[in-house]
């Protein structure tokens, strides 16, 4: 008896691990080309096997930013801002040529292509899509570059396979896109290893980056960074560059743009580069009108890595949290789908407030830090969340966020 149990044991077991069974693998390679006479880049999708993918359909936010679309297979848009591709059998290639350059109302450029050197994020090239696949099927991405002459190199905040050759792989996603953001031309880096990640600093060269300064910055603070989020991406790649670029700072997946002249350092106290440093590492996005929560914590840590790495003395920490006060005097509510510089200022207050409340309270067991970490598991989280997971940590209900500054604001009558 046993000895068949065995037998039947032993030819599932090989059943299951047979080829058959296991995920089929279908490359998707994107080629991109920079097309500077015309500010363009022309980008190419070619799947391996087009027959294993049923379709893929696209949202394209900004129609007239993609032109020239040629497809293998079937290819309609339903004016309304969707695309959908059916790929024909064998392999199959999508192409279309994208407008790079975007202004924004400021005057300056979120994205740039000139004779020399592009910025950009990946995002825009390749517009997001939902993708159906058949049964046990898993997509390979790849990126390559096309440079024109006399550039230089391409950096992106995926890991390097080749020369201008990248491996896209976003598990979260079964689409897979080179998103986060793109740097190509003449431009000069610096490079380190911090923890387990491979840490580029890249900006066209005359852009006036200080790229020293900046990887010294993040060195000092890593391992305060790692201690709260403990995540290690393969690469992390800041760009920068001057005007007209968008004077700001802008995180992307393993990646984060700043603008040459920002300082890494404000008069403030705080720092571009570490806030969006968080965004990067922390993965937290939030939803149901509660932005502050993510951009608080950004800003919160912009303040507090430094202060644990010793770039802030306690008696300056105190100014900074009496300006950010002062600041944020006049906010009365913290939601809203985008939290403005008082309203962000206001949640770090109400963050260091919690944050001594949940060490007083669970005798110095926790801190925010756990709060930042569970935040990091959600796949979204919103002000009720928050506030559920910091009061498991208090083990009663908090003081500091039975506030008016989180509730939702009534709606007005209608006139």
């Amino acid at each position: 008896m046993f000895i068949g149990i065995r037998l039947r044991l032993a030819a599932c077991l090989l059943l299951l691990s047979t080829p058959g069974l296991a995920a089929k693998k279908v490359d998707l390679d994107y080629q991109l080309r920079f097309l500077p006479a015309s500010a363009e880049a022309e980008v190419q999708l070619t799947l391996a096997k087009g027959e294993l993918v049923q379709s893929v359909k696209f949202y394209l936010p900004k129609a007239e930013h993609y032109v020239a679309f040629k497809a293998d297979g079937q290819w309609t848009e339903d004016g309304r801002g969707h695309a959908t591709w059916t790929p024909a059998s064998g392999k199959a290639s999508l192409s279309y040529r994208v407008r790079i350059n975007q202004l924004e109302p400021s005057g300056a450029y979120s994205a740039l292509i000139t004779a020399d050197w592009a910025l950009l994020r990946g995002d825009d090239l390749v517009p997001a899509a939902d993708v159906v696949l058949y049964d046990k099927v898993e997509l390979v991405s790849r990126l390559q570059v096309e440079l024109p002459k006399g550039w230089k190199s391409v950096e992106s905040g995926w890991p390097r396979i080749g020369p201008n050759r990248f491996r896209i792989d976003n598990p979260a996603q079964s689409f897979d896109r080179p998103t986060g953001w793109i740097l190509a031309g003449k431009m000069g880096t610096r490079r380190t290893r911090l923890g387990e990640t491979d840490v580029t600093i890249a900006a066209p060269i005359g852009s006036g980056m200080r790229r020293m300064d900046t990887l010294t910055l993040l060195t000092f603070v890593w391992p305060h960074a790692q201690a709260v989020f403990p995540r290690d991406p393969r690469k992390l790649l800041v760009v920068g560059a001057g005007d007209p670029m968008w004077r700001g700072a802008l995180s992307g997946p393993n990646s984060l743009f700043m603008h040459a002249e920002r300082p890494l350092v404000s008069e403030n106290g705080t720092s571009s580069l570490i806030h969006e440093l968080v965004h990067v590492l922390s993965g937290i996005r939030d939803t149901d009108a509660s932005d502050w929560i993510s951009e608080g914590i950004a800003e919160y840590y912009a303040i507090e890595l430094l202060r644990r790495a010793g770039g802030m003395s306690e008696e300056r920490y105190q100014q900074v949290r009496k300006k950010l006060t002062l600041w944020s005097s006049k906010v009365n509510n913290l939601r809203g789908e985008h939290a403005t510089g008082a309203v962000t200022a206001r949640a770090v207050v109400l963050l260091q407030e919690l944050d001594l409340e949940i060490r007083q309270r669970s005798a110095g067991k926790h801190s925010l830090d756990d709060v930042a970490q569970g935040l990091m598991r959600m796949d979204r989280v919103n002000t009720e969340s928050f506030i559920e997971l910091s009061e498991s940590l208090i083990g009663k209900p908090s003081k500091v966020l039975d506030s008016k500054l989180l509730r939702l604001p009534k709606a007005k009558p209608a006139a």
